[in-house]
């Protein structure tokens, strides 16, 4: 049976200075997740420069993920956009890798209301047997999808099976967790908001912190699971100025750099992503550093 852990890591995706994906580099990143703390990975996302990905590579990155660390973690393949047919037949093209689920965002740039992201969503469902989670983040689209819209579609399709909730809303978090069947995943897709999602019932984090403090994260969602709340609450308290910190500026550019500083191969970045400045540069070494973590 599929299993989905505590925490998933929205995975970097590292690029050789001629701007091409260095393939091993990712599969040092994703074994170093795996070893760290991380229940699984997220391929392609938001973190990953999906944005900037082609097809082709998703799939290839798809596979390699797959190929390497599937029998040992769950492997979430990023397929959405702003089309719904481009994004069925790419859900179909993905689901042909052995990915064990999909992530589908809510269209952006269209800004389709309720309706539209009903049918958006089963549009996908209908073509793939795979499990979906759906992807709510406001920030980045433009617009969103509404509790009573994700509840509606995960009473009529056994396949949508979660959700990554990044629009900042601990209330939108918890009538999902409270009005879905028992089984629905609700991932915090803000590190700050991962326990307090978790305290109303969400399931865990689709993580970016977690390339750098994977333990930690899987640790806080453990504990207050497990009933020790006071030691969840100390740890997220210790931990929560890394867990914004990482965000200073545009994501990834400040995971990625602190992957390069640890000595993990973060690799380059894809216009119009850039690197960071000196003064982020130092920000983030001292917030590491503060942390224990460098």
């Amino acid at each position: 049976m599929l299993q989905f852990g505590n925490v998933i890591t929205a995975m970097i995706t590292p690029f050789k200075a001629d701007g091409t994906v260095d393939c091993d580099a990712f599969l040092t990143v994703g074994r170093h997740l795996i070893d760290n703390g991380s229940d699984g990975l997220l391929v392609a996302g938001t973190t990953g420069e999906g944005a900037t990905l082609t097809a082709e590579e998703k799939l290839k990155l798809f596979r390699l993920a797959v190929e390497n660390f599937g029998r040992e973690t769950l492997v979430m393949a990023n397929v959405g956009s702003n089309d719904t047919a481009a994004t069925v037949a790419f859900a179909k093209e993905a689901a042909k890798t052995g990915a064990d689920c999909l992530l589908v965002i809510v269209p952006y740039y269209n800004k389709p209301n309720q309706d539209g992201c009903y049918a958006h969503f089963a549009a996908v469902a209908k073509a793939v047997d795979l499990p979906i989670v759906i992807y709510n983040v406001p920030g980045r689209t433009g617009g969103k999808i509404l509790p009573e819209t994700v509840v509606r579609l995960a009473e009529d399709f056994p396949n949508i099976v979660g959700i990554k909730e990044a629009s900042g809303s601990l209330e939108a978090a918890s009538v999902i967790a409270r009005d879905t069947h028992d089984g629905f995943y609700v991932y915090s897709g803000d590190d700050s908001l991962t326990l307090p999602i978790v305290a109303v019932g969400g399931t865990g984090v689709i993580s970016v912190v977690s390339h750098i403090i994977g333990r930690e994260m899987n640790a806080i969602v453990q504990a207050h699971k497990d009933g020790k709340v006071a030691e969840a609450a100390r740890l997220h308290r210790k931990y929560v100025d890394v867990m914004t910190g990482i965000f200073c500026t545009v994501s990834p550019t400040p995971i990625k750099t602190c992957c390069n500083m640890l000595g993990l191969p973060g690799g380059t970045f894809r216009l119009p992503m850039v690197e960071a400045n000196d003064e982020v540069k130092k920000f983030l070494e001292n917030m590491m550093k503060k942390a224990g973590i460098m």
